[in-house]
């Protein structure tokens, strides 16, 4: 149940049709109409909690998001997971619903309900028809505040997040390197914790680690509701107003504080030995700044970069180590952005057969060399645009996508004005921001570079994969 939340990614064949079908004008003036239809409209409770709200009445559906300025990053030391734990926790007892039941609940009346952790954020969500909103409105607003928590629940649930990290990163060699990869990578800031915790310090997790926790963050102005679909601004306050308002606010809830980095002055190496590592991978992480620490137009320029060296089959990175050198199997980049402290850059290449780590690191290396010596030309840097900006067109057709899209604006400090001026800015960037991102942030020396090295038999290397 913990994410990472990025920008989901349309299919090669859509977004060949939409480029092909609107130029960079109309595609603004559709993301404009498209505002436009939304009605996008906001209220805050006498308590603090904010809310926002999304109508599109095409189908009398709604998605309703509970979104809570609490993550992993905020976790105290020595409890990491509490974060995501509490969110498994979250569907136990309350005095109105039998430990289990809310799920079943939302099941019953048609619906489907699921949640998230990240480092910056917890969320809650429900999809229902329209006129079964004031219910899970209603047990939202319950379990906020009159959570019951059995020892004997906790205990049985911290069994399930254990499988769950012995699943997801235990026996997974790539989530391993992954791992160690973000805690050399970021020297002082907690985002160096996995989300879902060390297993060590999970094992020891009590419910007085959850009580506390829960009382500490779970309150309605350390919360966010994201309502979109066949409603109005006027019927969701109203139901607010009766499921949340009598909710006291917690004075104790101040503006989140966290260790900074410090200046990164050396590149880091991480190598992983691994026999169930099927194949050598090389991966890169570069320390960025996200949306919310950049300066402007910076993150925008980083995003068009990253599109053009690693997005995709026409990427720099692909191109160049896949179809050109033919020394890579596959090979791409992302820009990680959505952080409240900090985004951060990646790369990687997988060696194609015969070939070495080191011969797709030299590739990479290249490349990024190249990019920031000479930038990216006028028709790569057009292709970016137009691609990023159909995608959001795509994306405002697509309600859960817009209550994630504000959702997570809204947690890491970001306004809907920012969030909706994306596309704009996004069309701003030139040629010489895109280079000079490049040059800026492409700094081995803020950089780790991580090697997952399959071994014959646990701690020999397989001859010819380094």
């Amino acid at each position: 149940m913990f994410a990472r939340v990025v920008r989901p990614v349309l299919t090669l064949k859509l977004t060949t049709l939409l480029v092909a079908a609107l130029p960079m004008l109309t595609l603004v003036q559709s993301v404009a109409s498209a505002q436009g239809r939304s009605r996008i409209g906001e209220f805050t409770l006498a308590n603090g909690m904010r809310g926002v709200v999304v109508s599109d009445h095409r189908a009398p559906v709604v998605t309703h998001m509970v979104w809570y300025r609490v993550g992993a990053a905020d976790e105290p030391p020595g409890v990491s997971g509490i974060a995501h734990f509490l969110e498994h926790l979250m569907f136990k007892a309350t005095d109105k619903i039998p430990a289990g039941e809310f799920s079943k609940i939302v099941s019953r009346i048609g619906g489907q309900d699921n949640a998230f952790t990240g480092h910056d954020a917890t969320a809650y969500f429900q999809r229902v028809a329209k006129d079964r909103l004031p219910t899970v409105m209603k047990m939202e607003a319950d379990r906020m505040v009159n959570l019951k928590l059995a020892e004997k629940e906790v205990l049985t649930e911290r069994d399930v997040i254990l499988e769950e990290r012995r699943s997801r990163v235990e026996n997974n060699p790539w989530a391993i390197l992954d791992e160690q990869m973000s805690a050399a990578l970021y020297q002082s800031h907690p985002y160096k914790i996995p989300v879902i915790g060390w297993m060590h310090e999970m094992a020891k997790l009590s419910p007085a680690d959850a009580v506390a926790f829960y009382k500490q963050h779970y309150a309605p102005n350390n919360a966010i509701l994201v309502v979109t679909g066949d409603v109005t601004l006027e019927e969701v306050k109203k139901l607010a107003e009766e499921a949340f308002g009598s909710i006291p606010a917690n004075p104790a809830i101040k503006p989140r504080q966290r260790p900074t980095e410090p200046e990164h002055r050396a590149a880091r190496r991480i190598e992983y030995h691994d026999a169930r590592a099927g194949k050598p991978t090389l991966s890169r992480t570069y320390f960025a700044p996200s949306y919310s620490t950049a300066k402007p137009g910076e993150a925008e320029a980083l995003d068009i970069l990253m599109k053009i060296v690693g997005s995709g089959a026409t990427s720099r990175l692909y191109q160049k180590l896949v179809s050109d050198q033919k020394i890579a199997s596959s090979a791409g980049g992302y820009y990680a952005a959505s952080g409240l402290d900090s985004g951060k850059i990646g790369l990687y290449a997988v060696p194609a057969e015969g070939q070495t780590l080191d011969a797709v690191e030299a590739g990479i290396d290249a490349v990024i060399a190249e990019v920031k010596e000479k930038g990216v030309t006028a028709e790569e840097l057009a292709r970016a645009k137009t691609g990023y900006i159909a995608e959001f067109v795509y994306e405002s057709d697509n309600q859960a996508t817009l209550a994630r899209r504000y959702g997570w604006g809204l947690v890491v400090g970001r306004t809907i004005a920012q969030i909706d001026a994306w596309p704009e800015m996004i069309s701003k960037v030139t040629l010489e921001d895109v280079k000079s991102a490049a040059e800026k942030h492409l700094d081995v020396r803020r950089s780790v570079t991580g090697r997952l090295v399959p071994v014959a038999d646990g701690k020999t290397p397989v001859p010819g994969r380094t």
